[in-house]
């Protein structure tokens, strides 16, 4: 089981930190972000794209 403890409450997260609390592979996720499965990104910069850590919180808890 994987511990979602350490993940941030507020604040943004990166797609390498989302992978190592939701397992699957990157193409997945921006699958899922496509097909409305996951929540969408924001984008921060030109080349910087993150989620919104209360979404992702809300995702983990939907899917325990």
């Amino acid at each position: 089981m994987i511990d979602y403890s350490n993940a941030p409450t507020t604040g943004f997260l990166r797609i390498p930190q989302i992978l190592k609390l939701i397992p699957v592979s990157r193409s997945t996720w921006w699958a899922g972000v496509r097909e409305g499965r996951y929540p969408a990104s924001v984008k921060l910069g030109p080349r910087i794209t993150a989620w919104r850590a209360e979404d992702i919180r809300k995702l983990i808890d939907q899917s325990r």
